[in-house]
C-alpha cells in the first residue's frame, strides 16, 4: 500500500480520484470531458453551483459573505488580499499609506509580510522573536508569541494571519480578538477543524492542500469589504468584479472546480467537518506520541501550537535521514522529506490521509528506530 505525505499538491481521496477517472471521457451523460466543457455552459455551471452550495454547508459561510474562486494560489492572495483592502484606509487617510498589522509565525507569514509591503505600511505585530519585530529568512519558528505581546497598531485596516504554517508545522488553535477584521490564510488546514466564519473578514486558500488539484484559490470576503480595490487592482483580482461576475469574470480553473466539488461531496459523506476534526485529532495524537517517546526523533514546535496537518520532525542524528528516506520509500511512505527551508522530515496529514496511512508511518518508525539503536 502506497502513502503519500506530500505537502502540496497532497494525497487526494481515492473515491474522489476513482469518479473523476469514470468521468474523464464523459460526463453525466454529457459526451464531454469536464475539461472540454464552456464554464458559461449548463453542465459546468451546475457543477459549479453545486460546489458552492456543498462548501457554503460544510463551513456554515454566513449570507453576508461571498465565495470567490480564483486563481494564483495563496501566493497570488498575498498582494490581492491588500489591493482590495488598503483603500478602506485611503478613503480616510488619503495622504498617509495605510497600516496592515501582521502575525507572523513562519514562513508564509514571511512571504505574505514581504508582498503586502508593495502596498501599504506594514507592522509586524509580533514575530518568533519578541525582543526583535523584523522576522529575516533565518528565523526558527517554533510558536506563536501570546497574544497580549501583541504590537498591534491604532490605525490597522486588518489583521493578517497564517492560521497554519505548511513548513514549519504551527498552527493556531483559536481566533485572536480584535477590533479589525481579520484576513487569515488557512491554505493547509482549511476544512479539517470546525471554525466560525463570521470571525473573519476574509479566508483564503489554495485548493492543493486540502480540497483538490492545484490551481484553484478559495476566498470567502465579507460582503462590507468588496468595493474598495485600489485603481491598480486588476480587474480579474477585484473581489467586487470577481463577486458581480458569480467567479465567471474571466475562465475559471474549471477542472480544479470540478474536483473540488467532488471532495466536498465526499466529506459530507464523512460526517462534515467534525467529523473529520475527531479523526485529524486522533491521527496526529497518534504520531505526536510516537515522536515524543522517541531517543530518535523530536518535533521542535511549542505542545500549544502543534499542527494537525503538517508534522514537522528531525532525526537527533542527521546522518540517518538518507537511510529513513529510503527505507521509507521502500515501505511505500513517500514524500516526508522536509522542506529544504527547515531540513529534517515532515508528514503532511490532511483530510484525505487515513489513518490507517499514519499507522503505517508509525510501525515504520519505531522499526527504524529499533534498528538504530540495536546498530
Amino acid at each position: 500500500m502506497i502513502y503519500n505525505f506530500s505537502a502540496g499538491p497532497a494525497v487526494l481521496p481515492k473515491e474522489v480520484l476513482q469518479k473523476a477517472a469514470a468521468e474523464m471521457l464523459d460526463w453525466d451523460g454529457s459526451g464531454m470531458s469536464v475539461m472540454e466543457m464552456s464554464h458559461r455552459g449548463a453542465e459546468f455551471m451546475s457543477i459549479h453551483a453545486q460546489a458552492l452550495q456543498d462548501l457554503r454547508e460544510l463551513l456554515a459561510v454566513p449570507d453576508d459573505y461571498k465565495i470567490l474562486f480564483m486563481q494564483g494560489g495563496a501566493t497570488a492572495e498575498n498582494a490581492i488580499v491588500p489591493l482590495n483592502l488598503v483603500g478602506l484606509a485611503k478613503q480616510s487617510l488619503p495622504k498617509h499609506p495605510a497600516t496592515l498589522d501582521y502575525i507572523c509565525t513562519g514562513s508564509w507569514s514571511l512571504k505574505s509580510i514581504k508582498e503586502a509591503g508593495k502596498y501599504g505600511k506594514v507592522n509586524v505585530a509580533s514575530s518568533a522573536r519578541t525582543d526583535d519585530p523584523s522576522p529575516r529568512e533565518t528565523e526558527k519558528f517554533t510558536s506563536i508569541p501570546a497574544e497580549s505581546t501583541w504590537r498591534l497598531s491604532d490605525d490597522a485596516v486588518y489583521l493578517h494571519i497564517c492560521t497554519n504554517e505548511t513548513i514549519d508545522g504551527i498552527e493556531f488553535n483559536y481566533t485572536p480578538r480584535v477590533n479589525v477584521p481579520i484576513v487569515a490564510d488557512m491554505s493547509s488546514h482549511i476544512l479539517s477543524r470546525v471554525i466560525n466564519v463570521s470571525d473573519y473578514g476574509v479566508i483564503y486558500a489554495g485548493a492543493q492542500k486540502n480540497i483538490g488539484a492545484a490551481g484553484l484559490t478559495i476566498v470567502i470576503v465579507r460582503e462590507d469589504l468588496l468595493g474598495h480595490a485600489l485603481p491598480i487592482c486588476p480587474s480579474a483580482f477585484n473581489w467586487q468584479m470577481v463577486a458581480d461576475n458569480n467567479s465567471m469574470f474571466n475562465t475559471p480553473p474549471t477542472y480544479a472546480i470540478y474536483i473540488a466539488g467532488l471532495v466536498f461531496q465526499w466529506i459530507k459523506r464523512q460526517g462534515g467537518v467534525a467529523a473529520l476534526e475527531k479523526i485529524n485529532i486522533a491521527k496526529s495524537a497518534l504520531l505526536y506520541d510516537v515522536i515524543d517517546n522517541s531517543r530518535l526523533y523530536e518535533n521542535r514546535v511549542n505542545n500549544d501550537c502543534r499542527s494537525r496537518m503538517n508534522v514537522p520532525f528531525f532525526l537527533r542524528d542527521e546522518s540517518l535521514n538518507d537511510a529513513f528516506l529510503k527505507e521509507a520509500k521502500t515501505a511505500g511512505l513517500l514524500q516526508l522529506k522536509g522542506h529544504s527551508s527547515v531540513g529534517g522530515m515532515r508528514a503532511s496529514i490532511y483530510n484525505a490521509m487515513p489513518l490507517e496511512g499514519v499507522q503505517a508511518l508509525v510501525l515504520f518508525m519505531r522499526e527504524f528506530e529499533k534498528r538504530q539503536v540495536k546498530a
